[in-house]
């Protein structure tokens, strides 16, 4: 079963030459764990280039259960192996 919570976040938005990141920080240092999930409220942020900008959110945290955190993992770990498929060989890879 699924626990679901609200609290407060603090969203960091850089849109520069030198960086393009948004960074979401859940208050009480909330650890998130893989299949959760996290849902930050209001409206879509919109800066103009090389601007940084704050803002103070509210976000809904939805633990994932034990069968969804494994199944998460293993799923993680096949995408995580794709990238294994490099070839800086000309043609195909057999």
């Amino acid at each position: 079963m699924a626990r679901i919570f609200d609290l407060p976040c603090r969203i960091a938005v850089e849109q520069s030459e030198d960086h393009f990141h948004a960074h979401v920080e859940l208050a009480d240092e909330v650890g998130i764990q893989p299949g959760d999930r996290v849902r930050v409220h209001g409206d879509p942020i919109q800066i103009s280039f090389g601007e940084t900008a704050v803002f103070d959110r509210m976000a809904t945290v939805t633990r994932a259960g034990p069968l969804m955190r494994a199944w998460t993992r293993a799923a993680a770990y096949f995408d995580f192996k794709e990238l294994y498929e490099v070839s800086f060989n000309p043609g195909r890879v057999r």
